[in-house]
């Protein structure tokens, strides 16, 4: 079985923010399989079951905030018996163009402060995650305004092929694993040159 943990903050205030941009892809791939998260009983999440590549996945959305990741996604892999190799977290990067995505095998938090979350709770890097580009804020705004501020007319418009994007990337993942994901959705396009 594979999980697939799309990082956002819950709440009304949050919808449709940078910061968010996990639970967005998430809910796509949920869509796509015609399926309704539900609240998952002490694991601090909305979650869902589905089939992909002849593979069980479970995708989950924590409501424990983002800087509080770690407690819902450990309780996920205990509940469902899942092992940190089949465990994909989605979320945000400000160090990232936006539009861009990045999947990796393991690595730091990079400051992202859900990842920071769960590799704490986790005492390990060892786990996959895909990263999608917000960039970085212009002008005079801090980069915790920036997160949590919405996306802007043209980066919407954008904003459905960079989640068709990101969640073919999980389904690569789930059905090629994360080699032959890196390989092919890793390399910049010439757009991103």
């Amino acid at each position: 079985m594979k999980l697939i943990v799309g990082l956002g903050n819950p709440g009304t205030n949050y919808i449709d923010s940078r910061h968010n941009i996990g639970f967005v892809v998430v809910k796509a791939l949920a869509k796509a399989y015609r399926i309704d998260f539900k609240k998952d009983s002490g694991a601090f999440s909305l979650s869902c079951k589905a089939k992909a590549k002849d593979k069980d996945i479970i995708l989950a959305m924590p409501f424990t905030f983002m800087n509080l990741s770690g407690s819902a996604v450990k309780v996920l892999l205990k509940k469902y018996k899942i092992e940190l190799n089949d465990l994909l977290v989605v979320c945000d990067d400000v160090d990232l163009e936006f539009g861009r995505i990045k999947i990796r095998a393991k690595g730091t938090s990079g400051g992202q402060r859900g990842l920071k979350s769960i590799i704490g709770s986790l005492e390990s890097q060892e786990f996959c995650r895909l990263r999608v580009g917000i960039g970085r804020p212009h002008g005079s705004s801090g980069t915790a305004e920036y997160v949590l501020s919405r996306f802007n007319k043209e980066e919407k418009r954008q904003l459905k092929d960079i989640v068709e994007k990101a969640s073919d990337c999980c389904e690569a993942w789930v059905g090629k694993g994360i080699t032959e994901s890196m390989n092919i959705f890793n390399t910049r396009s010439k757009n991103n040159e």
